[in-house]
C-alpha cells in the first residue's frame, strides 16, 4: 500500500513538473530587434505606414524575441491568446511612434503588433503579460537609441557606405554590449543595414553580451539608405 502511495506520489510530481515547472522558462534570452525602415522599404519595394502619418527616420522595434540557446526563436507559441489591443491601450501612442508598421497591410499598427504578439510574444509568456510584451520593447529602445549612436560615430542615413567594424564598433562603444547586424540586399546588390540586434536577459529588462547570434552574414562595408 506504501509503495502504490509512493509510486502514484511520484507521478503527479512528474505531472507537476511538465504542466508547470518544466515550462516555466521556455526560452534562454531575447533577441530585441530593431530595423531600419529604408532597407525595408527598398527591398519590398513597397511600404505601409501608420494612419498617423510616415514614421520619423529613427529605427523602428521590430520585436523582443525569445530565443533558444542554439539562435533560433520559437514562434507561435500559444494560439489560445490572441492579441488583445485592449491590453495596451496606455501604450498605443508610444507604439505609434516608436513601433513603427513597415509591414503591410499597416492601418493603425494593429496588424503587425498582432503579428508580433502572436508569433513571438506569446513565446515569453511565463515572464511577460502581452503589456509587459511590449513595454519592455519600448523600453529597450529607449534605452538603445541606436541612430543616435551611430550619428554620434558620423554614421548617417545617407545612402553612403559604412564600414560593418565601425557600425558594430560605434553600437558597442554606446550601449555596452556587441550588436549583430543583419543586412538586406537591394536590387543592385547593395548590402543594406536591415536590422540590429542585442541581447537581453530573461526578464526583459537588461542588456546583455549575446550567449550566440543568429546565423547571416554582411559584407564589410554596408550601404546605410535614406528614410
Amino acid at each position: 500500500m506504501k509503495a502504490n502511495r509512493t509510486a502514484t506520489l511520484i507521478k503527479l510530481l512528474v505531472l507537476l513538473c511538465l504542466s508547470v515547472l518544466c515550462v516555466s522558462q521556455e526560452f534562454d534570452f531575447f533577441y530585441f530587434v530593431q530595423q531600419w525602415p529604408g532597407s525595408y522599404c527598398d527591398t519590398k519595394q513597397s511600404c505601409c505606414y501608420p494612419t498617423t502619418g510616415k514614421p520619423a527616420a529613427d529605427f523602428g522595434i521590430h520585436g523582443l524575441w525569445p530565443n533558444y540557446q542554439d539562435g533560433n526563436y520559437p514562434q507561435n507559441c500559444d494560439s489560445k491568446n490572441p492579441f488583445n489591443p485592449d491590453k495596451v491601450a496606455d501604450l498605443r501612442s508610444s507604439m505609434q511612434k516608436n513601433w513603427p508598421t513597415l509591414a503591410c497591410p499597416s492601418g493603425n499598427g494593429v496588424s503587425f503588433w498582432t503579428h508580433e504578439w502572436e508569433k513571438h510574444g506569446t513565446c515569453s509568456e511565463s515572464v511577460l503579460d502581452q503589456h509587459g510584451y511590449f513595454q519592455a520593447a519600448l523600453s529597450l529602445q529607449k534605452q538603445a537609441k541606436l541612430l543616435q549612436a551611430l550619428a554620434s560615430a558620423g554614421i548617417n542615413p545617407d545612402g553612403g557606405s559604412y564600414s560593418m567594424s565601425n557600425i558594430k564598433r560605434a553600437i558597442q562603444e554606446a550601449v555596452g554590449f556587441t550588436p549583430w547586424i543583419e543586412c538586406n540586399t537591394d536590387a543592385s546588390g547593395n548590402s543594406q543595414l536591415y536590422q540590429i540586434y542585442l541581447c537581453v536577459d530573461t526578464t526583459g529588462k537588461n542588456l546583455i553580451e549575446c550567449p550566440v547570434f543568429p546565423k547571416g552574414k554582411c559584407g564589410s562595408e554596408i550601404e546605410f539608405p535614406s528614410f
